[in-house]
């Protein structure tokens, strides 16, 4: 779906062209297009002031343009204010979009010396403006030189952001005019490199297309397919430039937005309201880019330790036993399975905070003996609330209308829509009284139910009617695309304004209400998202086919099975939950299927447990420092050119890659392993490589992944939960470099407390391996200690890159006379303890 671009023109008109006016002539790449909103025609397009020139083609370069120097607004002098710097700017004369504004206020806000911030709104009138908390510059304001400079064109307004070290154009916006009226807001700019990633949820690789595409942002219920918009907007993007050089924008708003993209390189933003908040983070190099965006969205949560094990779900276990049978058959054939959820099967009449009494009847004792297993329950959370329940049956529902916190439409009244269980109204997640009235829905929930977690879906809103059962008003608010009325009333603002932050609202109240419920790190799974998000949940991509091709495009985007493609998909996406629809007749849990396939696939597993203390360290980072846990190789090989575009491969943290199969039949791969020396993680052989891609083996049962030089990993032997291989000793996977030397960390806590980081209750270590002489050694060195280290035994070591064979190898000033050395691999294991 497409909210604002017109529509294609079928037919090439036979008028003559403008383009022989000297204000009309330029490249085809370089128009600008002056009709956006609607198609035009010839006469039409003059009557804006803008160049008409057919072209043979259907699609492609506009053929209504805005010439050189169009007429804009005016921009007066920049002066102090409290922020930074202002000033007026005024158009003379009004554009052609209704109900122009033409004062606006600019205020220019230097934020740190890596990031400009602008904001463009209406002085009269007090338009919305996304709620986003203050940033997390954590002192970064300095003194220090910007990296950049600005420069303001004032008539007609334009501004220019260049890259001081090298005088790089970041953003030109001079390229085509601002326009900005009450419900049509457009600013372009040219793009300092054709390597653009971002500006998801959209189903692309990681390189986006800029051959005249367009993204549109507005969540909705769509499972993933090319040319849609989907579950969430993150209308952010990130430009690798030359050299290793990053930059990235962010427009803070939450309206419908599209995106045109055109191959000047040059893009435009068009929203159909709020205001213009736009961020400028210059770097320099992609991780600090990532960094400096999440100072101003939030850094991601801290998950529980045993999120990260193995989930399991299905739309259609219809009963308790079902469900039972299940977890008991996972364990039985000894696949690992920490979580085991529920969809709305539990439900009474698909209504939530409700159980079927019959199906579900001893829900309450089942989540208890997963408990018992040292498993976790997790079940699924719809936002409508049934409005149909008879009087005194349904207390969500008669206690959320006595408190007022279902969303209203016009005339002031309960807005009903209609999703699974009928007839429903919808929480207005920004009104306070909503969220507690949200958690005590939950409290009252969990005191029968002792749920781990909730998967909030649904929540984009979905509706299965246009607006609501009753229809909207005919107003140009509506945009009736499989949502609530767009006149709706919220706490904060109409729904025109807030949708596209339903599930963001909805996830920081389900945060929030589990945090107090149960006291412990929440855990919270959300379709919809928005940026910031990752504060208070993980996001899933949907309704995702277990296919090749949506097992391709899930690299890029982390974002029933066949065996291989499950081992892939299972073994390395951060989030690890197997989900099988409802209308897929076959069961899919790795149990079903046949010896060799459940061999592979245990092993993947197995895999994925025994690096868990590796993964958590990950995300320790990233909460605490915005470092990312899985990412693209450009990430951490800004310098290297082939990286820039490889969406086939990826990194956990800056030491693993991991070279998944991607093709059905496939029994060997082309990776990609940027220069330096590679070990596989199976087995310690070395890769040397120059940069180049190279022809790996990939039989089912094993996964390519690759520890790179001077890191080292710390692994754990895996159990079938993660309560049960917290308790097992620990490996120590050293990839030495040619120079004898690796460093590695653990981060470690009791895996499910609240501000364990900042209360002090964790332990973390540095594992230093060096090389002194002929003597090498491994360190451990305790930043942190808290009673934990003790618990924490080395039952084995690997070191990669041993150039030959120990004369003898000591732990603890005792000699260690238990280990082997392989010459094919230069690969040294023995025992240890810390």
């Amino acid at each position: 779906m497409c909210l604002l671009l017109r529509s294609v023109v079928t037919e090439i008109t036979q008028q003559p062209s403008d383009a022989g006016s000297s204000k009309c002539l330029m490249n085809l790449d370089s128009r600008f297009d002056c009709s956006r909103d609607r198609v035009l025609t010839r006469s039409e397009c003059q009557e804006r002031g803008c160049c008409y020139a057919p072209l043979a083609l259907t699609s492609g370069p506009p053929w209504c343009y805005y010439p050189r120097s169009y007429s804009g607004y005016k921009m007066g002098p920049l002066s102090p204010t409290k922020r930074g710097r202002g000033a007026t700017l005024v158009r003379p004369t009004p554009s052609y979009l209704p109900r122009d504004i033409t004062t606006l206020r600019l205020e220019v806000i230097e934020e740190t010396p890596n990031c400009f911030h602008l904001t463009l709104k209406d002085p009269s009138s007090k338009r919305y403006e996304v709620p986003l908390p203050p940033g997390n510059f954590g002192g970064l304001k300095t003194d220090h030189d910007s990296l950049y400079t600005a420069e303001f064109q004032p008539d007609p307004f334009g501004f220019i952001i260049q890259r001081k070290s090298n005088g790089r154009v970041i953003l030109n916006t001079t390229v085509a005019p601002l326009l900005f009226s009450d419900q049509y807001l457009q600013l372009s700019t040219s793009l300092a490199s054709p390597v653009l990633s971002g500006l998801g949820e959209h189903y692309t690789l990681l390189g986006l297309d800029l051959n005249w595409t367009s993204l549109t942002f507005w969540n909705r219920d769509m499972a993933p397919h090319a040319n849609a918009n989907m579950y969430g907007s993150h209308p952010f993007y990130l430009v690798q430039e030359e050299d290793g050089l990053a930059h990235g924008v962010f427009l803070l708003n939450s309206n419908a937005m599209e995106v045109a993209l055109q191959p000047t390189p040059a893009l435009t933003w068009v929203s159909v309201g709020g205001i213009l908040d736009l961020y400028v983070f210059l770097g320099p190099d992609p991780q600090s880019v990532v960094r400096q965006y999440l100072q101003v969205v939030g850094y991601p949560m801290m998950p529980p330790y045993w999120s990260l094990g193995f989930h399991l779900c299905r739309w259609g276990y219809h009963t308790s036993n079902e469900t039972r049978s299940v977890v008991q058959r996972m364990h039985m054939h000894n696949f690992p399975l920490d979580v085991q959820w529920n969809d709305l099967d539990y439900a009474d009449k698909r209504r939530v905070f409700t159980f079927d009494p019959q199906r579900f009847g001893d829900l309450p004792d089942m989540v208890e003996e997963f408990h018992q297993r040292g498993m976790k329950y997790i079940l699924i959370l719809d936002p409508g609330i049934s409005s149909t329940s008879p009087k005194g049956t349904y207390l969500p529902y008669e206690d959320g209308q006595r408190r007022g916190v279902f969303i209203r439409n016009a005339t002031g009244h309960t807005l009903i829509g209609k999703v699974w269980p009928g007839r429903t109204a919808f929480p207005d997640f920004t009104n306070p009284e909503t969220i507690l009235w949200w958690r005590d829905c939950i409290q009252s929930f969990h005191s029968t139910v002792k749920l781990d977690g909730l998967w909030i879906d649904m929540n984009e809103p979905a509706n299965f009617v246009q607006g609501s059962v009753d229809g909207c008003p005919d107003s140009d608010l509506e945009l009736n695309v499989g949502t609530l009325c767009m006149s709706a009333q919220q706490n904060l603002s109409t729904h025109y304004n807030l949708h596209n932050l339903y599930g963001l609202t909805e996830a920081s109240a389900t945060y929030r209400a589990l945090l107090e419920v149960r006291g412990r790190r929440p855990f919270v799974l959300s379709r919809s998202s928005f940026p910031g998000i990752g504060r208070f949940s993980g996001v899933w991509t949907g309704d995702v086919r277990s296919d090749w091709e949506q097992l391709r495009y899930s690299v890029p985007g982390k974002g029933g099975a066949r065996v291989h493609l499950w081992c892939q998909r299972t073994q390395w996406i951060t989030f690890s939950l197997g989900f099988n629809p409802q209308k897929y007749i076959h069961s899919y849990e790795p149990y079903v299927f046949g010896q060799r396939a459940q061999a592979a696939m245990r092993r993947a597993l197995n895999q994925r447990y025994s690096l868990l203390p590796f993964l958590y360290t990950l995300f320790h980072h990233a909460h605490t420092s915005a470092d990312t846990v899985a990412r693209p190789l450009f990430l951490e090989f800004p310098n290297d050119p082939n990286c820039q575009t490889i969406d086939r491969q990826f990194l956990w943290g800056p030491s693993l890659l991991i070279s998944p199969v991607l093709e059905p039949g496939v029994v060997e791969l082309a990776a990609y392993l940027p220069a330096g020396t590679w070990y596989s993680l199976e087995d310690g052989l070395p890769f040397y490589s120059k940069g180049q891609y190279l022809l790996l083996p990939a039989p089912l049962d094993t996964i390519n992944v690759h520890v790179r030089e001077g890191h080292v990993i710390p692994q754990q032997e895996p159990a079938l939960t993660t309560n049960a291989s917290r308790s097992n000793p620990f490996l120590l996977t050293v990839a030495l470099s040619p120079r004898g030397w690796a460093s590695g960390d653990l981060f470690w806590d009791d895996g499910d407390s609240m501000d364990t980081f900042h209360t002090g209750e964790y332990c973390y270590v540095l594992f230093i391996a060096a090389q002194v002489g002929k003597t090498s050694s491994l360190m451990f060195t305790s930043i942190r200690q808290n009673g934990g280290l003790s618990r924490l035994v080395l039952g084995g070591l690997r070191v990669f890159g041993v150039p030959s064979r120990p004369v003898s190898v000591w732990a603890n000033g005792l000699r260690v006379l238990d280990f082997t050395y392989r010459t094919d691999t230069k690969v040294s294991r023995g025992p240890g303890r810390i």
